[in-house]
Parts: C-alpha cells; sequence; structure tokens
C-alpha cells in the first residue's frame, strides 16, 4: 500500500510510550541527519523543554555527562547525550551507570537519550536493552520538501512580520534549493564531483537568515546577502571543489532571484514544480507537496535523462553487492561447491595472465635517452605491470595450495578467496593495481589487453597512437610528452600545457605527428562527440558513455 512507498515522518510520542526510566532511547545516525529539532519539538510538547539538558559528547565531556546524568536521574528530567561514537574511551562508563540505575530509586520521568553513528565501540547491553530508532536522511524531492515543511507551522509563515509574501514564495524556493542539492548526491559524480554531507542544520540556518534579513533589508529584497550567505557560507562552505561551487551557485541563480515571487513561476521546465500564490496556507503547501511525483525528474536538477539510469545502476549494484554479502558459502544439491568454483576461476586465470616482462631485454632494447623520454615511462611501465603479475601468480599458486590443503589459509587468502567466488578483484591485487571498477571476468580482460599494448610498444617501436587507458600511471606519460617538447625546443617545462585537436575518423595515422602525440582511449560521460558539427553536444537517451576520436 501507500504507506510503505509515501515517505513516513517519525513520531516519537509512540516511542515514548513504551520507554521507562530504565531503558535508553537511542537513535542511530546516518550521514546528514540530526534528530535533535525533533527531540527539542517533542519536548516542547511534552512541557519538558525546560526540563531537558543536553550535551555533546567528546574529549573530556565524560565526567560532565555523567554529572548531569545522575542529577536527572534525582530531579526526573530528561538527558540528551549527543554523538556518542565520537567518545569511545567513555562508552564502558556509560554502560556501567545505565546498568546501575535502580527501577525503585530513580525518577518516573528520568529518560535517556542517545545519539550515535554505526560503530563497534558502542555498548552492546544499551543497544539489547534500549529502544532503537534509525534516522535516515529522506530520500527525494518530495519527501525532503515534506520533512522540511512538517517542521514549520502557520504561524511561523506568518512569523516575517510585514514581508510575509516574500517569505513564503523565498522560503519554497530555499527549501527547492535544498532539495535538489541534497539529493543530487544520489547521481554520483554528475550531480558532484565529491559527495558532499549537507545537513538539516544548514537548511536550518539559511531560513532564520532569510526571515532576519527580509526584515532588516524592507522594503528591498537582499538577494546578493541572501545568494552569498546560502551559496558561500552555510552550503558553500562545505564545498572544496571549485567545479563543485561553480555548479552550487549557479543552482542557486535558478531559487534565489527575483521571479520566484511571481506566482506560478516553474522551476522546471515541465511546470510541475512551481510557485504558489502568496495567499496560501501552510494546508495549502503540503497538499501541494503531497501531490507532487514521487520519483524525481531529472529535469528539476538539470540534468539529461540518462542521469537516472546512471542513478537506477548504481543502487542496483550496491543491493546485488548486499545480497552477495549475505550469499550462503555451501553449494547446493547438484551445484559445484565454492571450492571448486574458486579451483576452477584460479586456474582460468593463472592460464590467461602470461608472465613478466623481461626488464633487461626491454632496456636493452629501450634504453633512457635524454632525447626520448617515452622510454623511460615504458620502462616505469613495465616495472609496475610485472609488481601486479608477479603478486597475481603467487597469490593465486598459493591460493591453490591452501584449497589442497597443502598451506594454511590465512585470513588474506582467505579474503581474496571470497573475492574470487564473488567475482570481485581481491584487495591484494587492487592495492598493487591500477584504479579500476570492473568486476574480476572484465578486470582480468582489460589487464591482458593493457600487456598487449605494452608488449606491442616494447616488441615494435613507440607506437602512432597511444592507448592512454592502457597506461598503469597515466600521468608519466604526460609529464614524458612535455618533457619530449620541451627538449626538442629549450623552452622550460613549467612554461608549456597542451593543446588539443580532435581527429576526423575518416583520415588514418600512420605516422607520429611533429610535435605531440595522438591518443585513443578516451569516454565521454554526460554528453558525446559530434562528428559532423566537431562539437561536443548532448547524449542519446539510453547510451551513458561514447567514445571520443584520436585526439
Amino acid at each position: 500500500g501507500e504507506q510503505f512507498i509515501e515517505p513516513q515522518t517519525a513520531d516519537l510520542s509512540h516511542v515514548y510510550k513504551d520507554s521507562s526510566p530504565t531503558t535508553p532511547l537511542i537513535f542511530v545516525l546516518s550521514v546528514g541527519t540530526d534528530p535533535a529539532a525533533d527531540l527539542y519539538a517533542f519536548a516542547e510538547e511534552m512541557k519538558f523543554s525546560k526540563k531537558l539538558t543536553a550535551i555533546s559528547l567528546g574529549q573530556g565531556q565524560g565526567p560532565r555527562a555523567e554529572a548531569m546524568m545522575r542529577s536527572a536521574m534525582e530531579r526526573g528530567r530528561w538527558v540528551f547525550f549527543q554523538n556518542c561514537h565520537l567518545a569511545p574511551s567513555w562508552m564502558s562508563s556509560l554502560e556501567q551507570l545505565v546498568e546501575n540505575i535502580d527501577p525503585d530509586k530513580v525518577h518516573r520521568d528520568f529518560r535517556l537519550w542517545l545519539t550515535s553513528m554505526p560503530t563497534p565501540k558502542f555498548p552492546v547491553s544499551i543497544l539489547q536493552n534500549g529502544s532503537k530508532m534509525t534516522v535516515e536522511p529522506p530520500r527525494g524531492v518530495k519527501a525532503n520538501l515534506l520533512r522540511n515543511y512538517q517542521q514549520f507551522s502557520e504561524d511561523f509563515l506568518g512569523s516575517c512580520t510585514g514581508r510575509d509574501d516574500e517569505f513564503k514564495s523565498l522560503l519554497l524556493a530555499l527549501m527547492m534549493f535544498n532539495a535538489v542539492t541534497c539529493e543530487r548526491r544520489k547521481f554520483g559524480s554528475l550531480g558532484f564531483n565529491i559527495a558532499y554531507d549537507f545537513t538539516a542544520g544548514d537548511t536550518a540556518i539559511c531560513v532564520s537568515q532569510l526571515n532576519m534579513f527580509l526584515q532588516e533589508y524592507a522594503p528591498q529584497i537582499p538577494l546578493k546577502v541572501l545568494h552569498y550567505t546560502a551559496g558561500d557560507i552555510n552550503y558553500g562552505g562545505r564545498v572544496t571543489d571549485d567545479w563543485d561551487r561553480r555548479c552550487i551557485n549557479t543552482i542557486l541563480n535558478g531559487f534565489y532571484n527575483a521571479d520566484v515571487l511571481k506566482e506560478g513561476h516553474a522551476f522546471s521546465e515541465s511546470g510541475t514544480y512551481c510557485q504558489l500564490p502568496t495567499d496560501s496556507t501552510y494546508k495549502d503547501y503540503l497538499k501541494y507537496i503531497k501531490q507532487l511525483p514521487l520519483n524525481d525528474s531529472p529535469e528539476i536538477f538539470g540534468l539529461h535523462e540518462n542521469a537516472n539510469m546512471t542513478y537506477a545502476q548504481n543502487e542496483t549494484f550496491a543491493i546485488l553487492e548486499k545480497i552477495l554479502l549475505m550469499q550462503a558459502k555451501t553449494g547446493s544439491a547438484g551445484g559445484k561447491s565454492q571450492e571448486e568454483v574458486m579451483e576452477e576461476t584460479a586456474k582460468a586465470i593463472l592460464a590467461k595472465v602470461p608472465q613478466p616482462f623481461n626488464i633487461a631485454d626491454l632496456m636493452a632494447r629501450h634504453p633512457v635517452l635524454y632525447e626520448e623520454s617515452m622510454n623511460t615511462v615504458l620502462q616505469q611501465e613495465v616495472i609496475l605491470y610485472n609488481n601486479l603479475i608477479n603478486m597475481i601468480h603467487s597469490s593465486l599458486n598459493d591460493l591453490l595450495k591452501a584449497l589442497k590443503g597443502l598451506v594454511v589459509m590465512s585470513d588474506a587468502l582467505e579474503t581474496m578467496s571470497i573475492a574470487v567466488f564473488n567475482n570481485t578483484v581481491p584487495d591484494m591485487w587492487a592495492n598493487k593495481a591500477y584504479p579500476s571498477l570492473k568486476p574480476l571476468g572484465s578486470w582480468v580482460a582489460d589487464l591482458l589487453q593493457r600487456l598487449e599494448f605494452i608488449n606491442l610498444w616494447n616488441m615494435e617501436g613507440i607506437p602512432v597512437v597511444f592507448w592512454i587507458s592502457g597506461f598503469f600511471f597515466p600521468q608519466a606519460f604526460i609529464t614524458g610528452a612535455l618533457q619530449n617538447y620541451a627538449r626538442q625546443t629549450s623552452i622550460s617545462i613549467d612554461t608549456i600545457g597542451f593543446d588539443y585537436k580532435v581527429i576526423p575518423v575518416t583520415q588514418e595515422l600512420k605516422v607520429k605527428p611533429p610535435a605531440g602525440c595522438y591518443i585513443s582511449g578516451f569516454f565521454v560521460e554526460g554528453a558525446r562527440w559530434c562528428h559532423d558539427t566537431h562539437v561536443l553536444t548532448e547524449s542519446r537517451p539510453k547510451e551513458l558513455f561514447t567514445d571520443m576520436p584520436i585526439i
């Protein structure tokens, strides 16, 4: 039914009814959530706001928290210990305090509220005896808007004296901006280069500043001030990447502008997300939010429709990864056992992966020369690939011996065997290898292609077109190309950079360019190269990645 797909709001009254002075109430936190505001509102509702004392745990706060709890147990107050995961050394003391609560002596109004991120240091006995609540950030624009507006009231919407109309309109725009910014994270690198943890506190300070500045600057609307405080301080203060900061300010421009004060102003091209009339009541806002689509269209984020496919794939991979962790380790009747699958896979990989390159032979063919830095690059690449090949051969041989009982199955070998069975790249290989997101089968096939590229270079000389995806350390190749040009022209390497030219697909390349180099192996995500107009253009539907021509 609807209750399973519609976002649900936490009702602390139900949990409180089942609690007692000896039963702690525990909020299990997730990234970007803070239940403090909900608890303070509930305390106000229960007439306990003046009897609630809170402390954020951390270094040196233990004795103060203990004194606070002992006082509250005698006087019938509520105590709120935030961020227990930041005080792991004090958790044993907290466990003793909770265990020593005497039901006959403690005040019947006493309650202990705790918040903590998942951590192995949290006392198991408190978890077993306490009432546990998980607090997760809302998922989707609709859920985000609903959660924020449920913290408001009719009185709050009318709290900006003399500027109620502007406050209502800009508040909705701000809440839309918050929802869009938080939800862009789900698109991975398409949303932001770095996943930022924006919190409810960022939103709360922006709302209070909106109310304050509208009254201070009356009758003007201080859009520049509001834009700066939200885009560069409250939200922007968390942003460390320059392109992400540019992105977040561009998004904010679409929500903090004079047009959003107009009735019916559309926040998205389709008009699904739009501004409400200024005479709308609190109930009208809730009614409007509840009729918004449950699944967000990428248009509200300013993204291509393909972005949803990327998000859906990431969600699917995450679910499948969790299912794999719960998979039974014994084979069903008639099927191959786990050991048989691991043995087959190990033997197949050993048969495919060649022996390491002969370094002495390679250095004789490609000696270190002042005029040709690419020889040095090749030598460095071969050393790195040899380390990886040696690791693969030695670990797989050890695994096969361990499966036969000839050597002890160490923790590292057991971890590796599980990875091989699950078709994922073992950590001991990944630590010696280049960055890759491929599963084990594709990873091995890709490794063989890379080794073939290096082998051709070794046997036939410097290639006309370099496959940049085949380099273990592409930065060394880029530096080598700069060094070659700098030495040819006697120009300092610090003063030169790259210029790029995309080669038409019809042009055949048989000789190296006089300066620079040809490269292939680039992919584009979120766009494609148009061969007719020779510019980047919009992606085709359902086409997530496209090849770039030779550059």
